[in-house]
């Protein structure tokens, strides 16, 4: 279901308001996230973009409370379904963590454990959430892989996960995620080390999820390519903050933040001319001890002026909104045609 076809009245199922993540150190505080609100409705898919560093995973670890460290200091609401996870006891996020939210890490082969076979994994999660036996949440199992696309499931539910191929060990780490068929699924980077093919697969089973399996999905990626192909609305990531968002259409077909804009330049144009070279974001991301005051993508930034040397707010346009001072101005024309010829998406 697209995003123009999900009304304005769907559930909200998770609503993350005023998020900030920081440190202590022996240099003082540091700033992880500042300030990150948004919201995914029931049955969208909500991709969250930007480069590594860019506070994209520390977000998603946040939202399922996987931020361990005692010199962490997060403040803000995570609200899910009316609760805010923020306040929820360890044994109530445990409950939670799994049946009702789940997630695929990056990395399957760090994240599954080596010793177990896939099947015994995928048992594990549930009859940890579900009264089921051993035998039933092996059968369980089983048709979950089968339903991923997994070639001969029952042989493959016996093979430990460094018996599996990249794509088989994502498919299973999905399988895990959706044992228990949540309602909101966070994807961090699943595509990632995965060839082109595989990719295919993966992205069209996510947008499978919605369908099969009611599901909403939380999409990490720096790829504008996966964006463009399986979201609903976008969040542009930079520096910990929040760099622009909106329904896809508007943030791919007219981006209002130069940093957007140099994201949809970095990958080849989809009509037109093909070019020598692709353009590319000179310097790169500052540390999170390092921002320059005022905004924080100033230094990279062709179209900086004397007014950046303030942080911007969000400036809303529509259903867009982006914290740069040329947001309620537009940026160039040439600007808006490239993003076009990027990535197919006309305002």
């Amino acid at each position: 279901m697209p995003a123009d076809q999900i009304p304005n009245t769907a559930e909200t199922l998770l609503d993350v308001q005023d998020l900030c993540v920081s440190f202590r150190s022996e240099r003082g505080i540091i700033r992880i996230l500042e300030n990150v609100s948004f919201t995914v409705r029931a049955r969208e898919i909500l991709s969250i973009v930007g480069e590594s560093g860019s506070g994209k995973s520390m977000t998603s670890l946040a939202v399922m409370r996987l931020i361990t460290d005692p010199n962490a200091i997060i403040t803000g609401s995570i609200t899910y379904k009316g609760r805010d996870l923020l306040k929820l006891s360890p044994r109530e996020m445990r409950d939670l963590r799994g049946r009702e939210i789940a997630m695929i890490f990056q990395d399957p082969m760090t994240a599954m454990t080596p010793v177990y076979t896939i099947g015994w994994q995928i048992e594990e999660q549930l009859r940890a959430h579900q009264d089921l036996s051993r035998h039933a949440a092996r059968a369980r199992a089983v048709e979950l892989l089968g339903e991923m696309g997994v070639p001969a499931p029952a042989k493959a539910a016996t093979r430990y996960p460094h018996q599996l191929s990249g794509g088989l060990r994502q498919r299973a780490m999905i399988a895990m995620a959706l044992s228990c068929n949540p309602s909101l699924l966070i994807a961090d980077e699943p595509t990632t080390a995965l060839d082109v093919t595989v990719q295919a697969q993966i992205l069209e089973l996510l947008q499978r999820l919605r369908t099969d399996f009611g599901s909403s999905v939380m999409l990490i990626t720096h790829d504008m390519g996966v964006v463009a192909t399986v979201s609903d609305r976008v969040m542009v990531m930079y520096s910990g903050i929040i760099a622009e968002r909106g329904p896809k259409p508007d943030v791919l077909g007219q981006p209002t933040h130069p940093y957007t804009l140099g994201l949809l330049h970095s990958i080849p144009p989809m009509h037109g001319e093909k070019p020598h070279r692709l353009p590319s974001i000179p310097g790169s991301p500052p540390s999170p001890m390092g921002r320059p005051p005022g905004c924080p993508f100033q230094p990279r930034c062709e179209f900086r002026m004397d007014a950046c040397a303030t942080r911007p707010p969000l400036f809303r346009n529509g259903m867009q909104e982006a914290s740069c001072w040329l947001a309620d101005k537009g940026l160039p024309d040439w600007a808006h045609e490239r993003a076009i010829r990027t990535t197919g998406e006309a305002a």
